[in-house]
């Protein structure tokens, strides 16, 4: 329940930021250009908070927190719409240039927000993990990774850290193509390995079953102890916190899912076991009966012991200056792989089942939160750019088609008919609506199948 509401809040953050920043962007440019501005609202519906300024401007909070919209002094949507053309700060009246540059403001605010986004998350600190793989399953081990394998480049991009690299795979898997793949091993060998996801499913969405086909995991955590309970086998047996867990009855063990794993079968065998741990560089043989423990219906075999969770040890950083392109870099790259995706889908090349509505944006807000002020900055540059983009497409509605159609009536030197505009909103609502639709179809299914 908790992570129900916790998803609802920082959806209605990302929600109340970012479209307050996009329609502050028509505004400030209206107003500069001495448009009207009658309404600027954050929401839709009746208002549940208001405010009217001096100059008549009212600064409202919607119901529904889905949008925003600013309103301006326009004849067409005047009771009296002869009363009101011509009057000063009527939007209609304006020049075309001028209609296109308050109409482009919003998503060009929004790839501002972007920018700025990506520096602040860049000079906080983006803590992630290292690119080292465990064992390879699937895709992976036909490709010929092997454990410990340190993830080097992705269809020729340098990564440096395992979200960056996971981010890259996942785009090749969307299109469903192969993508080669620098690896570096233990030794620090180099090699270039084609991972094939052209033998992905066609049309499948990438999901957590086709991360599992593709078989790339994060090296586990080795098995250092990080406390250990009183009174427990551990705790008889000498066990002490530091401790580097390396072998169980002569099996050696390379991480803490690997002692799990032999502890099992060791003890089932013979509760009485011989654990031996790597102290201040001496390993040491220590007798231990471990014990059962039933929790939440689950029985195994225990010895009383926390393991150190993996340390974040890939924080991408940078000074003030370094992350200026730093952040036109990232902003660039994720506006490069959006395009490509949006590319992909209209021709059929990617699956229309990655679409994702609020449901999805909900979640991810709330586990980018959870990981810390860079990470929910990082989210929110991308939405925020995902915003632009969609904004900017061509489509009746959206400020992209009210560019084109100011454009059409610059270069043709009168408004395009009411009956052309009246049709294309209709049009437009209609893709919207079916976008929508079936962005939530799918985070539906996804919900009912997980």
């Amino acid at each position: 329940m908790s992570e129900i509401f916790g998803s609802v809040w920082w959806l209605l953050v990302t929600l109340g930021v970012l479209v307050t920043f996009h329609e502050f962007g028509h505004f400030w440019v209206a107003r500069r250009f001495g448009v009207k501005v009658l309404r600027f609202s954050v929401g839709f519906g009746s208002p549940i908070w208001s405010r009217t300024a001096r100059d008549g401007t009212e600064y409202a909070i919607g119901a529904i927190p889905l949008g925003g919209y600013v309103k301006f002094l326009d004849a067409r949507e005047a009771e009296h719409p002869e009363r009101v053309a011509g009057q000063p700060g009527e939007f209609m009246s304006a020049p075309p240039w001028q209609r296109i540059a308050i109409a482009a403001a919003g998503p060009a605010f929004n790839i501002l927000f972007t920018l700025v986004a990506f520096w602040a998350m860049f000079v906080i600190g983006r803590p992630d993990y290292q690119p080292v793989i465990d064992a390879p399953k699937g895709l992976a081990a036909e490709a010929g990774f092997h454990a410990a394998d340190r993830l080097v480049a992705v269809a020729g991009e340098k990564v440096t850290s395992w979200s960056g690299a996971m981010l890259a795979v996942t785009q090749a898997a969307a299109l469903h193509r192969d993508v080669p793949v620098e690896v570096a091993d233990a030794r620090g060998t180099t090699r270039t390995l084609t991972l094939a996801l052209s033998k992905l499913p066609p049309g499948a969405p990438v999901s957590e079953a086709v991360f599992d086909q593709i078989g790339l995991d994060p090296q586990p955590p080795q098995a250092i102890i990080n406390s250990v309970e009183a009174d427990t086998p551990a705790a008889r047996g000498g066990m002490r916190a530091g401790d580097l867990i390396v072998a169980v009855n002569a099996k050696a063990v390379a991480s803490y899912p690997d002692f799990v794993k032999v502890l099992g079968e060791e003890a089932a065998t013979n509760p009485k076991l011989e654990i031996a741990v790597e102290r201040d560089g001496v390993r040491l043989p220590l007798a231990i009966t471990s014990e059962q423990r039933t929790t939440e219906g689950k029985t195994r075999w225990v010895v009383g012991i926390t393991i150190r969770t993996q340390l974040k040890d890939a924080t991408e950083r940078f000074g003030p200056l370094a992350a200026v392109p730093a952040a036109f870099s990232e902003t660039w790259k994720t506006t490069a792989s959006t395009l490509t995706m949006i590319k992909s889908m209209l021709v059929g090349e990617a699956s229309t089942r990655n679409l994702s509505s609020v449901i999805s944006i909900a979640q991810v807000a709330n586990a980018s939160a959870h990981q810390g002020v860079a990470w929910f900055l990082s989210f929110l540059a991308m939405i925020s750019l995902s915003l632009a983009i969609l904004n900017l497409l061509p489509i009746p509605i959206l400020d992209g088609g009210h560019i084109v159609t100011y454009l059409v009536e610059w270069i043709k030197g009168s408004p395009v008919s009411e009956r052309t505009l009246i049709a294309g909103q209709y049009v437009g609502l209609a893709l919207l609506v079916t976008l929508m639709s079936l962005a939530l179809y799918n985070d539906i299914v996804r919900l009912v199948a997980s």
